[in-house]
């Protein structure tokens, strides 16, 4: 009896386990030389399909050496243009060939090629994958009820994070250091149960890394070249809580079941944000809405009421599609991270799907002004009318975001009303922030003084200060240092060559300014500012300058063209940020998609960035 295997087969391992079980015991296997060089492509891609169908390869010969089995390998290695038309058949065909040429028995766990074959009249021997139970695996004895994550590494002792949420400690759990092959061993258990359990699956394969779902683990494995040594990282869930457990329950309840809403739920890594959306997942399908998740990887815990889709062809835009047909009430989607995420967030919450989005975010704040120049000023509350901050487990800050038609707060000018968006506290109902377009700037504003501390200016002084100082600083040649007095009035003190300048005739100048920003100024000279020379000296900064230069930056390099000085932001691209000179504050802005700012030459702030350029100043940028 002759059998001609093809690689599905030999992947399976069911080549040598059906010879193991009689059935072509005596037999002369074929391997056609095409299923070797499919093999050995897939194992140097690092493709464990590769590794698993060479080992089989091993055990044929190991039972050939017993007598059990004559082996052989037939036929010709694929050219090149073959191999390149593999996954249109091409491979497959020389297979079937081979085996019609000998008149072989085909034996293949592929269904489709079992099919073709039959058709062709070639007597085909189908096997299904053998699917078995797969026990504990051994990385699952380095678990205890308190491990939210193991750390496995060639050559390093085990390490794990335990303790309650918020709490966490990274620390070792093992005396001795895993070698390499004890490591190895452990990763091809981890794919060979996800592979073999229905319980399992792997999310993403690609070379020098794996991750695998098997049952409530999420397992990443790094080889090289990927990574410099073998490493396994295995997550799991350590809470599982119900909404009821969280501090304003029944008004997040009744806000959820009320319509479908776009919520964020931030906080740090760690904090416990996946935790309390799969809590809110399993209270809005509870309560009769159809409910599913966008996740990559797909870890959330939930019942199997909610489908978990990942990518769809390597797009989350086309998996969106797709969620499009299926309507769902709510989708969550974990995690929004970039820019794509947060259009298709925002593209399937104004297509009427409830949004419930997880965002990394060290300030509740932060969450919204990741949207800021990812989806146009004006919908934000239409993508996004909640957000949820998570702390230690805990629910910390419910913000209400809402739209009104209003003058910001700190201005006085009624000409000055536009949208603003604003972001309520949702226990006190008591306004924090608002977001609005001041100047051709999107600016976030804080309402009360508690991040700044005691005696510090609050958000609207600030905008106000330097916008007053931008103002002046277009026409004045000098140092320019602003005093805000008040809401509504102001003193500003220039070089006593500027003064005309900055009136103009009649008073003229410095009145158009005035109604532009909705402040009285009165214009002085430097010597009669009773701070000049205490604090405030310097080139270019300004009393605004001195708060903003409390704080860190990234030091930047500008490049000035023919029409513009563009400065590159990396990783920032859409946040508003602050651009600083010698720690002193020059502007603010929001940086482009491309991870830049563009400032047109000849304006007043190109012409102070380009002094401090001259001056070989720091340029720093700083998140606003």
């Amino acid at each position: 009896m002759n059998v001609v295997p093809d690689t599905s087969v030999v992947i399976d391992g069911r080549v040598s386990a059906t010879i193991e079980d009689g059935q072509f015991e005596g037999a002369t296997i074929s391997v056609p030389e095409a299923v070797v060089a499919e093999l050995e492509a897939q194992a140097n891609d690092g493709l464990d399909s590769g590794w698993d169908g060479l080992s089989e390869l091993q055990r044929l010969a190991d039972l050939a050496d017993e007598g059990r089995i004559s082996l052989e390998y037939v036929g010709d290695r694929p050219n090149a243009i073959e191999r390149g038309h593999a996954s249109e058949g091409e491979i497959d065909a020389l297979i079937r060939d081979i085996a019609e040429d000998l008149g072989a028995t085909f034996l293949t766990s592929d269904i489709v090629q079992a099919e073709v074959a039959q058709a062709k009249g070639l007597e085909v021997e189908h096997v299904s994958p053998e699917i078995r139970e797969v026990g504990t695996l051994t990385i699952e004895e380095f678990f205890d009820d308190q491990t939210m994550s193991v750390h496995l590494r060639a050559g390093a002792v085990p390490k794990a994070k335990r303790g309650e949420l918020g709490e966490m400690r990274y620390e070792e759990i093992a005396d001795e250091p895993l070698d390499e092959e004890t490591i190895d061993e452990y990763a091809r258990e981890i794919v060979d149960g996800a592979k073999e359990s229905h319980d399992g699956f792997i999310e993403l394969s690609e070379p020098g890394m794996k991750i695998v779902q098997f049952r409530d683990y999420r397992i990443a494995i790094g080889r090289p070249p990927f990574s410099d040594g073998i490493e396994i990282t295995a997550v799991r869930p350590i809470a599982q809580t119900d909404i009821e457990d969280y501090e304003n329950a029944d008004e997040l309840k009744e806000r959820l079941l009320e319509r479908q809403r776009g919520v964020l739920i931030s906080g740090a890594p760690g904090a416990g944000k996946s935790t309390f959306a799969q809590a809110v997942a399993r209270f809005i399908s509870n309560n009769d809405y159809a409910v599913k998740t966008m996740e990559k990887p797909r870890d959330l815990q939930v019942g199997p009421e909610i489908t978990q889709y990942t990518e769809l062809a390597g797009e989350m835009e086309k998996t969106a599609d797709a969620l499009l047909m299926v309507r769902p009430d709510y989708t969550i989607y974990d995690e929004v991270r970039k820019t794509d995420d947060f259009e298709v967030f925002a593209d399937m919450r104004l297509a009427g799907v409830g949004m419930i989005g997880v965002v990394h975010a060290t300030r509740p704040i932060d969450a919204l002004q990741r949207l800021v120049g990812r989806v146009e000023l004006g919908m934000i509350p239409q993508v996004v009318d909640t957000v949820v901050y998570i702390e230690a487990g805990e629910v910390d800050t419910v913000y209400d975001v809402r739209t009104e038609v209003k003058v910001p707060a700190g201005l006085t000018e009624e000409d000055l009303a536009r949208p603003v968006i604003q972001v309520t506290d949702f226990e006190t109902g008591e306004p924090d922030y608002e977001i609005y377009t001041f100047n051709r700037q999107v600016v976030t504003v804080p309402l009360n003084d508690e991040e700044g501390g005691p005696g510090s200016e609050s958000g609207v002084d600030r905008i106000a200060k330097q916008e007053i100082e931008r103002e002046i600083r277009s026409v004045a040649r000098g140092y320019v240092d602003v005093d805000l007095k008040s809401q509504d009035k102001a003193i500003t003190y220039v070089e006593e060559d500027d003064i005309s300048s900055v009136i103009g005739k009649g008073g003229g100048r410095i009145t158009d300014i005035e109604n532009r920003l909705g402040i009285d100024i009165d214009v002085r000279t430097h010597d009669e500012n009773p701070n000049y020379g205490a604090g405030s000296g310097g080139s270019g900064g300004g009393a605004g300058g001195n708060v903003a230069g409390s704080q860190p930056g990234e030091m930047v390099t500008p490049e000035i063209t023919s029409r513009h000085i563009v400065i590159p932001v990396d990783g920032s691209h859409g946040e508003t940020v602050e651009v600083q000179a010698g720690g002193d504050y020059l502007f603010t802005a929001t940086v482009s998609r491309g991870g830049e700012i563009q400032v047109s030459r000849g304006s007043a702030i190109a012409d102070d960035l380009e002094q401090a350029i001259d001056r070989k100043d720091p340029i720093t940028v700083v998140p606003s």
